[in-house]
């Protein structure tokens, strides 16, 4: 089997206006009468990527992508001058989502996403589960404190020191004690050289760890200004207010998730979001299937996970 379907273009497209002043950017693909599935896109702030419509069968699905508040070709992005972000939290892109469902006529769907995507999807199926018909997760992040801590605050530094070293340079010395609130800081300098250093740095670090053997591709694309500036933006924003969630509230209320059948693709050696989370998602959600891939760290393009994702579309195929 291939790790993915082949590429294909959209047959249908949009901007929804979700209000506040924005509007979302939408496409579908695959066939229109097809199962409905949607793809969250992770970050918060890296925008849909071609790639996550070759995840399904195009034949069997109806694949939704869209772009989330202040990403990707949303209105307005994040980066341009004057940009609220205040009425960009993750109760607003839960309602999006329900706008976004409504609009397009689907009755339920098929979550799936990675990362921040998984975290987005948690949000919405425990507050809508009768919209949800299976959940696939990848790279579970839930937004903990002690999460956030080990990726952007040390934990993470122990795999990495020579990645750290660069993430923590933009830093002044007397901020090193809490490098998160150091960025969130630096993002709002009045200079725009340092809001620009700052946010490539803090971008590469992640592109650095993301993969189980570090690709200098990754970090390359991670370090372009025009992603980087977007991606630490609203990255930091979000999980500066700890993504207006109660401390543990996703794994807490996986109970409401009963009856939504979900397939969680988790690498062993995940050094963004290790897989102790996804083991205590599993473990607080009855009909959830775990899959350990011990060959594979976070990054979506391995082949182990791939693999792992389509069989997981594939199983939630309608049957005939």
């Amino acid at each position: 089997m291939d790790d993915l379907y082949p590429p294909i273009d959209p047959h249908e497209n949009g901007m929804l206006d979700v209000g506040d002043g924005h509007s979302v950017c939408w496409e579908v693909c695959g066939n229109p009468a097809g199962k409905p599935a949607v793809v969250l896109h992770g970050g918060p702030g890296s925008g849909a990527a071609p790639m996550a419509r070759q995840h399904f069968d195009p034949d069997a699905y109806r694949i939704v992508l869209f772009d989330q508040r202040g990403a990707g070709r949303s209105t307005p992005h994040a980066t341009e001058p004057g940009t609220d972000l205040s009425v960009n939290t993750t109760w607003h892109l839960v309602a999006d989502m329900e706008r976004l469902r409504t609009h397009l006529g689907i009755d339920r769907w098929q979550l799936f996403g990675g990362s921040w995507g998984a975290t987005l999807a948690l949000a919405y199926a425990e507050t809508h589960p009768e919209r949800v018909s299976e959940i696939v997760l990848r790279g579970v992040f839930t937004a903990r404190r002690s999460e956030l801590e080990w990726i952007y605050n040390g934990g993470a530094a122990h795999l990495f020191p020579d990645a750290w070293q660069q993430y923590l340079a933009p830093i002044p010395d007397e901020l090193r004690g809490d490098p998160m609130a150091a960025y969130r800081e630096l993002l709002h300098h009045p200079d725009q050289a340092v809001r620009e250093r700052a946010a490539i740095a803090w971008s590469s670090w992640e592109g650095a760890i993301v993969s189980l053997i570090p690709q200098r591709g990754f970090v390359a694309d991670y370090a372009r200004p025009a992603f980087a500036l977007t991606f630490a933006r609203i990255a930091l924003h979000y999980f500066g207010h700890g993504a207006w969630l109660e401390e543990g509230q996703l794994i807490r209320d996986a109970p409401k998730l009963a009856g939504i059948p979900g397939v969680i693709v988790q690498g062993r050696y995940d050094a963004v979001c290790p897989p102790v989370t996804a083991y205590e998602l599993h473990q607080a959600w009855p009909d959830s299937r775990l899959i350990l891939v011990n060959t594979a760290g976070h990054a979506v393009n391995d082949h182990s996970i791939l693999r792992n994702l389509r069989q997981a579309t594939d199983d939630f195929r309608p049957r005939e």
